[in-house]
């Protein structure tokens, strides 16, 4: 079924960009082989909330500061199949609310503020916090979809290593 929403332009911009910019999952490199992959979904998080490239915390994730690279310099995995959309603003909005909200209780109860000042206050941390989460945001959630497998990652996990006597 066609898809109504999108105007000719749009189509022939992606199209352009596909044969531009073909999909890649990871070139088979050999210095990607040997990259170090996190143990767990918590620590690919932790290095995409960083800022870091998931697979091989080694190169920077992001070109700029929502915009994350193509292919990663170090272990050449491809970042283009990734989908956050909007779900690192959601995270963003979550954390800021639930930091915000004693903060603004504390404020309006114990100082005699104007509501001038008040807002004043209350607006700019509010700005500051909702900007200073959300690439972190973004970076853990990219980390995620990679760590399953999800939008058309491979799905890759380390090698477990080997227990007992053989060592």
């Amino acid at each position: 079924m066609p898809d109504f929403m999108q105007t000719p332009l749009d189509r022939s911009y992606r199209a352009d960009r596909a044969r531009k910019s073909p999909i890649l999952a990871n070139r088979g490199n050999p210095t990607a082989e040997g990259a170090e992959l996190p143990v767990s979904a918590w620590e690919a998080m932790l290095r995409g909330a960083r800022g870091r490239c998931p697979r091989c915390d080694d190169a920077k994730l992001f070109d700029r500061f929502l915009k994350p690279a193509g292919i990663c310099p170090a272990c050449e995995q491809d970042w283009t199949h990734q989908q956050a959309d909007d779900f690192p603003a959601y995270v963003a909005i979550l954390l800021t609310g639930h930091i915000m909200a004693p903060v603004i209780i504390a404020l309006v109860q114990e100082t005699k503020l104007s509501l001038t000042s008040l807002a004043a206050i209350i607006v700019t941390a509010m700005l500051v916090l909702m900007i200073a989460f959300l690439q972190p945001a973004k970076g853990a959630i990219i980390a995620l979809q990679w760590w399953f497998g999800m939008h058309g990652f491979v799905k890759e996990r380390r090698a477990p290593k080997k227990a007992g006597r053989d060592e």
